[in-house]
């Protein structure tokens, strides 16, 4: 067992094959992040859109339409704006609650339906809106259903995956996360030039597809044997585990999450659960995570881009070119995620990662600080050559370390009878401050300009640290031996596993 920092690596990896309803089930389930990233992607060019913008946002328009109005960083300072962004992260983050009872008490296949139920209805409210209220509703239901996919399907992959590429499985997600917000992005440029005035109602009806998708998907998988085994199915659980890892003798595997559901069943009170001692590390592991992963400030890059770019002489094509390029950079980043984590292990990509972002705030604020002001843009086509190569950098370091591992550790660190729980916690800080950083990022852009990259290298500095020191590594342990082959070599988090086996009111509460 590895010591120090890092923690082990170990673990019994059971035996199976990769047999292709694993494959098949994990893509299809992974369709949820598809959902997920069409509707970050098509936001954002959507509220850029001039006819969307003057039928639900005048006053933002006007601000485009009249040159030197408002500086060049509060050209989009508007609350109802920001609003229509964050109130799905809103619904998502209360959703959650729901989604944690549903998957333990429904199972992970039925919560992903009723997901892509909630895609759906969203989906047509917002591509037949015709007023403000209408696309709000369409917004909080498609949080709803972020909420409840983002609950399921991080957990069914991890469940269902072999331990030796758990990771590589569960990155499929964040791998669809990133094609949606590519596909997004081409749609969006497509969609603008039809003429009419109803371009953006394409761009959001559309996501009727991947939503789609994501309710095909759910009704034709099975549930894992994990869901299966807890809700007492164990004859069906045993018959599942057989045909996804490809064996007869699955024995030691079965007898494993058989344990750990009788274990689930002594809990009364997930949520009151996360709480005891012994579940500590991973509560504050988690909670962080998805914290630090808002802090990394991916959403002021993906704003700046259009801009960005336009210094390079794209001109009115300039949307479209950049956030092409960082599109396919992000896909390329969540590729590469995939083949690393299971070998690199999550460690490594995450500090990797953080302290290429590091740089790249550092560059980009001292860049925009020096030629980008209020009322001009001085960068030559030099300079905006090495901010694109920057901006660029960035966001392939986020696509392969702090956008796609911080749910992949969140959903393999819980033991079983709080896995259910803690991943709605997972996305619950996840949303909210998703919600915070969408609901401010535009007014505090306004306000501190080029400073609020200087504002985000110092939490990216900080995250970096958090996971040298007190992160885990998780790479080839089997979901369901984290508490002993983790948690208990940790120099830091071992005192709380101890500590709680030594203490058999704490052992008896757990």
């Amino acid at each position: 067992m590895a010591g120090g920092f890092g923690g082990p690596t170990g673990g019994e990896d059971f035996e199976g094959k990769v047999t292709p309803i694993v494959v098949i089930s994990c893509i299809l389930a992974a369709s949820g992040g598809l959902m997920f990233g069409y509707d970050i992607g098509i936001s954002g060019g959507v509220t850029s859109m001039p006819d969307f913008l003057r039928e639900f946002f005048p006053v933002v328009y006007r601000k485009q339409q009249i040159p030197g109005l408002e500086s060049n960083y509060c050209k989009y300072d508007n609350q109802g704006l920001q609003l229509f962004t964050s109130s799905l992260y809103l619904a998502a983050l209360t959703a959650t609650f729901f989604a944690s009872y549903t998957t333990r008490v429904l199972g992970r296949r039925m919560t992903m339906l009723m997901a892509g139920f909630f895609f759906i209805a969203g989906t047509i409210f917002n591509a037949a809106a015709k007023n403000l209220t209408m696309l709000i509703i369409g917004r909080l239901l498609l949080g709803c259903g972020v909420g409840f996919a983002n609950q399921a399907v991080p957990l069914f992959l991890s469940e269902i995956a072999p331990t030796r590429i758990r990771g590589a499985l569960n990155l499929l997600f964040q791998l669809m996360v990133t094609i949606g917000i590519l596909v997004a992005q081409l749609i969006n440029y497509g969609t603008a030039k039809i003429k009419g005035g109803y371009g953006w109602r394409v761009s959001l009806g559309l996501a009727g597809i991947p939503s789609l998708l994501l309710t095909l998907g759910a009704v034709i998988v099975t549930d894992t044997p994990n869901s299966l085994i807890q809700r007492g199915k164990l004859e069906q659980g045993k018959k599942v585990l057989k045909r996804i890892r490809g064996i007869e003798n699955v024995d030691p595997e079965f007898l494993e999450i058989l344990e750990a559901s009788r274990a689930a069943k002594e809990v009364k009170h997930p949520f009151r659960n996360l709480l005891n001692r012994k579940n500590r590390p991973q509560l504050v592991i988690t909670i962080f995570l998805q914290f630090f992963q808002q802090f990394t400030g991916i959403n002021s890059i993906n704003f700046y881009a259009p801009v960005l770019f336009q210094t390079l002489g794209f001109k009115n094509d300039a949307s479209l070119y950049s956030s092409v390029i960082t599109g396919v950079i992000m896909v390329l980043g969540a590729i590469i995620s995939i083949f690393f984590v299971d070998r690199a292990g999550r460690r490594v990509l995450l500090i990797e990662g953080g302290i290429q972002m590091f740089l790249s705030h550092v560059v980009i604020a001292i860049i925009l600080g020096m030629k980008l002001k209020d009322q001009s843009n001085d960068l030559d086509h030099g300079l905006g050559i090495l901010v694109v190569v920057v901006i660029c950098s960035f966001v392939g370091s986020f696509g392969w370390s702090w956008g796609p591992l911080c749910w992949l550790v969140a959903s393999e660190i819980f033991p079983l009878e709080a896995r259910s729980a803690g991943q709605s916690v997972t996305v619950c800080v996840n949303m909210l401050f998703t919600f915070v950083i969408a609901q401010a990022f535009l007014s505090m852009l306004c306000h501190m300009k080029f400073a609020i990259f200087l504002f985000f290298a110092a939490w990216v500095f900080l995250m970096t640290v958090f996971v040298f020191f007190l992160l885990p590594e998780t790479k080839g342990v089997p979901i369901e031996e984290m508490v002993e082959v983790v948690w208990r070599e940790h120099w830091f988090w071992k005192r709380y596993v101890d500590d709680c086996e030594d203490n058999p009111k704490e052992k008896g509460h757990a």
